[in-house]
């Protein structure tokens, strides 16, 4: 295994490159436990993207969230329910990315403040445009997708960026301990500013 060590910068140029390689409508799932912030990630790819003359829309996991009454079922700390009950996948294939395919996408579906559907329109999808998700333990349910990447954080790593980031959700961390994601794009990610590529 070899790690070719990259910038942030030229992370996103190589993601960018993966996806304008490809012709009609591309679906991208960017992967990463909370901690390693992989929206920022997304957000990055968007401008440079549409700069190629490719239409983007952004769609987040955290508007697939599951109604409160399952998510919560078993308390509000539980990871395996977090691991297993808190993201509607179903409902992310079913309204983002099978019918991006065919130029539809509901950007979201639950509104978590309020407890209820979002009540979003779909948008129209270009023929070259680009859905790009984020989210987190995507990529271990084989969801359709064009180009999936995954921000790998080592345990200690996973541990200390929760406690500085997100020290709210230390409970989840039990939830990553058997995921196991595949993906197009392995990056070690430890140091989001020196981030590795991991080749075969």
């Amino acid at each position: 295994m070899k790690v070719r060590p990259l910038t942030f910068d030229t992370l996103v140029a190589e993601i960018v490159s993966r996806i304008s390689a490809m012709d009609g409508r591309v679906r991208v799932l960017i992967d990463g436990a909370p901690a390693a912030e992989p929206g920022k990630l997304a957000d990055a790819v968007v401008e440079p993207l549409r700069a190629l003359g490719r239409a983007v829309q952004r769609v987040s996991t955290e508007d697939f969230l599951r109604p409160a009454s399952v998510r919560l079922e078993h308390g509000r700390t539980d990871p395996y329910s977090y691991r297993h009950d808190w993201f509607d996948f179903n409902g992310l294939q079913r309204e983002v990315l099978d019918p991006a395919l065919d130029g539809k996408v509901l950007p979201s579906l639950w509104n978590a403040a309020t407890d209820r559907a979002s009540r979003a329109e779909y948008v129209d999808l270009p023929e070259n445009g680009v859905v790009l998700v984020d989210g987190t333990l995507l990529l271990d349910r084989w969801l359709p997708a064009e180009l999936t990447v995954h921000l790998w954080l080592s345990a200690g790593a996973l541990n200390r960026k929760t406690a500085a980031l997100k020290p709210d959700e230390e409970w989840t961390l039990p939830a990553f301990d058997d995921y196991e994601p595949v993906a197009d794009l392995f990056v070690r990610y430890d140091h989001p500013d020196r981030p590795g590529l991991v080749e075969s």
